[in-house]
């Protein structure tokens, strides 16, 4: 994307903010708001790519589904050239690393108040059933103000969902990620408690506590290393903060902190004078076992590095490690095959039933010696009595897979949208499965595109996909640029009014012109009027009606230039007067209003021998006047 470059006819792009793995996010202008907004766009050599893709929506479908003010909030969706892009709160600051790189070490009071707001975020995440999986100073913003917001859920998943409990599959960042995240075992709300515990480590201390020079070492000592104490780097430090930091980070999931309530709840009185001598945290099952894993790992580098020093007296010796290294392979293997054919013996592949009939999923079942058990539950994307999903994935022969069955969309209360942006509102219902229709009403006191009436009550029960629903939509009092309608048809004439939103008025008088055409018009082209306003037009009747009412008259249009004056409102009010064959001097001939400076043309009907004339008032006051105005 390039600076200029307008989006889906809304967004302008002004300058790149970042880049990612997976993504590229820009500063944009929303023009339709008036408002600085941050557009994320999935990579272009990605857009082909699922996994990327599935990331990209999740992390939309997650931001929808959270109305937190420390979570960046999604305006829009969208597709352009094949690229998916979010639209979301651009929050004008840095990020929490960059903050903690120029302030650490933070005084307790401001790690405190800023870990609250983080958790205030995470806690509506997974009240909302949502765990982050990848809580780290950069996906953490800080406004002007301090004020924080967490944004890039682009790894998030519902703790429902059955692929959050996928095994050897590492998610997050490595500095950031729990014990369990780096076996790529099962991922709950207790591993976003871990990297929150490890974010308040680095507010506190300006460092992460585990380093190394490659991911993977890092990862290891996330399970196999005790977490350092901050009060061995900073005695001041008081010791309830240091335990909070410490039941967070506990190896051991049952020994952290049960949910954030509980963790928020611990940090909110951690400052106080009653918890001065409270002593150092230990998890209650400390039994050295984690020393005795270390002490096992350690003893086997040791031997690994013993015989790789001694490999280097001999290229001979060396050859002869490498032999040895590919028989224990072998060995290795072979009892791993071995044990797999002696305790699985009757392990058997759960057929892919996702989307299936519930008596063809059962049939299926049955075909593979397994039994089946129904659950029923509501679900938005999955049709009524189609299979959600099936678990587990692998089973003995025999042994019951729990089938989840579709109750279809459960009826919801229908909200209430007035004075909400259309675009949104249609694109949020349309995703629920509603039929959306609109129609537009010009209104000047509606800006465009507000809902100022729909067809459903709020809070009326609807199952979405059975719903119907129209808005109707301000179309606001948009201004149009008039074209020269002389030589038109009264017909072409009308139907250029009705696509403009204008009110036509006609009349007709004797002219030399052919019957039907338009001998003049009010106001004159390359005037601006708005939507809602009354177009005049002059029509002939032909060279048969009374002789008597042929005038000789000329049109001609009079270009005036009007200056925008700053006022402390942002705009001026402009009046318009004008007397010609038409028009009496009294009446307001135009009235609007201007923010900059305005070229327009004003038209005249003059008999012959006669003079117009017309004045401009600016914010009560005229600013120009012409009594003997001829073409």
């Amino acid at each position: 994307m390039r600076a200029g470059q307008i989006i889906d006819g809304r967004y302008q792009i002004l300058r790149t903010l970042g880049e990612g793995g997976m993504a590229t996010v820009y500063l944009a202008e929303d023009r339709y708001l008036k408002r600085q907004v941050a557009i994320k766009f999935l990579r272009l050599d990605l857009r082909d790519d699922e996994v990327a893709s599935r990331r990209f929506y999740r992390e939309a479908q997650a931001l929808t589904e959270l109305s937190n003010p420390h979570v960046v909030e999604i305006y829009d969706v969208g597709e352009v050239s094949g690229t998916q892009y979010l639209v979301m709160e651009y929050v004008k600051g840095s990020n929490l690393k960059e903050y903690i790189r120029q302030n650490a070490p933070l005084a307790y009071t401001k790690v405190q108040a800023i870990m609250l707001q983080i958790l205030a975020a995470v806690m509506e995440a997974h009240r909302h059933g949502i765990v982050h999986r990848d809580l780290k100073p950069q996906n953490i913003l800080l406004d002007e103000n301090e004020k924080v917001k967490i944004t890039d859920f682009g790894i998030a998943m519902a703790v429902a969902d059955e692929t959050l409990t996928r095994t050897n599959t590492v998610l997050g960042s490595v500095h950031y990620i729990s014990p369990e995240q780096a076996r790529g075992s099962l991922i709950t709300k207790q591993s976003d408690i871990y990297s929150l515990g490890i974010i308040m480590y680095e507010l506190l201390t300006g460092e992460v506590p585990y380093q190394g020079e490659t991911a993977v070492s890092i990862a290891l000592q996330h399970f196999q290393k005790q977490m350092p104490y901050v009060r061995e780097r900073d005695a001041s430090i008081p010791q309830a903060l240091e335990n909070v930091i410490l039941k967070a980070t506990a190896k051991d999931v049952k020994d952290r902190y049960k949910d954030i309530e509980e963790m928020r709840a611990d940090l909110q009185t951690a400052l106080s004078v009653t918890r001065l001598k409270e002593p150092r945290w230990y998890p209650q099952d400390d039994e050295n076992d984690a020393t005795k894993v270390l002490t096992n790992v350690n003893d086997e580098i040791k031997k690994i590095n013993q015989l790789q020093k001694a490999s280097q007296f001999s290229r001979r010796k060396q050859g002869q490690l490498k032999k040895l290294k590919v028989v224990f392979a072998i060995v290795v293997l072979g009892l791993v095959l071995g044990a797999i054919l002696i305790f699985y013996p009757r392990q058997v592949q759960v057929p892919r039933l996702q989307g299936q009939t519930l008596s063809k999923a059962q049939s299926e079942l049955l075909q593979a010696n397994l039994k089946s058990q129904v659950k029923y539950r509501y679900d938005d994307k999955v049709a009524k009595n189609k299979v959600i999903k099936a678990t587990p994935k692998e089973a003995k022969r025999g042994q019951t897979i729990v089938l989840y069955v579709s109750k279809g969309q459960k009826a919801r209360a229908f909200g209430d949208y007035l004075d909400q942006d259309y675009d949104m509102v249609a694109k949020k219902l349309q995703k629920q499965g509603v039929k959306v229709k609109y129609k537009f009403v010009y209104a000047s006191e509606y800006r465009r595109g507000l809902i100022m009436d729909q067809t459903l009550s709020p809070k009326k029960k609807v199952i979405p996909k059975q719903t119907k629903v129209t808005f109707t939509v301000s179309a606001g009092s948009e201004s149009t640029l008039l074209k020269d309608l002389t030589g038109k048809t009264q017909a072409q004439a009308q139907a250029y009014a009705k696509k403009h939103g204008l009110n036509l008025e006609v009349a007709k008088r004797a002219s030399v012109q052919k019957a039907g055409k338009v001998t003049a018009q009010n106001p004159g082209a390359a005037t601006w009027l708005q939507a809602g306003s009354t177009l005049r037009v002059v029509v002939s009747n032909g060279k048969g009606s009374d002789p008597e009412e042929l005038v000789d008259q000329t049109t001609f249009s009079f270009p005036i230039t009007i200056n925008y004056v700053e006022n402390g409102t942002g705009t001026n009010e402009i009046k318009i007067y004008l007397e010609d064959a038409n028009h009496n001097y009294k009446n307001v001939y135009q009235q609007f209003r201007i923010n900059k400076n305005t070229t327009m043309s004003i038209t005249f009907t003059l008999d012959a021998g006669k003079t117009g004339k017309y004045k401009v008032v600016r914010d009560g006051r005229v600013i120009a006047e012409n009594q003997k105005v001829h073409q």
